[in-house]
């Protein structure tokens, strides 16, 4: 039985989701982002699906039924490795990108992934930027300049004015804070 699954963006919510079905006797096939396949087993149907829905649940996961959602994970978890694999390529931008990797106009998946997720796609697309710079600032690796680089920003003065619409503070303020208020990426809307 093969589920699509919303919110799985990590190899953490993969490992956590396989642990805590099989201590409940359920098999796991395969899992990957947004795809959960599990073993047909013996048993009402009714109470494994209830089994797994509790789970998923309980860690912020949920079953996508429609394929239109089904692509809007789709291309959520395409743009989450895009940020996860820095440099980003400067050369094509990401309409271009999106309608090639998923064969469909940008209009028709930008509407789509609007109406399914409340915001645009380049909209969401900067909200991951801002949070893998974030995660970059904290690591103190980098330059704001390199940074910058790193995410396909034309300059630093670009990033850093985004950076502060977004999080309404300056990359330096959010580098000196002793809290670090990093949005986990499957809350990101």
């Amino acid at each position: 039985m093969k589920l699509n699954i919303k919110n799985m963006v990590c190899s953490r919510c993969l490992k956590v989701l396989r642990q805590e079905l099989e201590q409940l006797g359920i098999k796991v096939s395969s899992i990957e982002l947004g795809v959960l396949v599990i073993d047909e087993m013996a048993g009402n149907h009714t109470e494994i699906m209830a089994k797994i829905e509790s789970v998923l649940h309980t860690n912020k996961f949920e079953i996508i039924h429609s394929p239109e959602e089904v692509l809007v994970e789709k291309i959520k978890h395409f743009l989450l490795c895009k940020i996860e694999e820095p440099p980003l390529d400067s050369t094509v931008n990401l309409s271009q990108i999106l309608s090639t990797e998923f064969n469909h106009e940008y209009k028709s998946l930008s509407k789509l992934f609007s109406h399914f997720e409340n915001t645009t796609l380049k909209k969401y697309f900067i909200k991951l930027k801002i949070e893998k710079v974030k995660q970059l600032i904290q690591l103190r690796q980098y330059t704001f300049s390199e940074i910058g680089h790193l995410l396909d920003y034309s300059s630093v003065n670009h990033l850093s004015r985004q950076f502060k619409e977004i999080t309404g503070e300056s990359m330096t303020e959010y580098k000196n804070a002793e809290l670090a208020n990093r949005r986990p990426y499957d809350e990101i809307s």
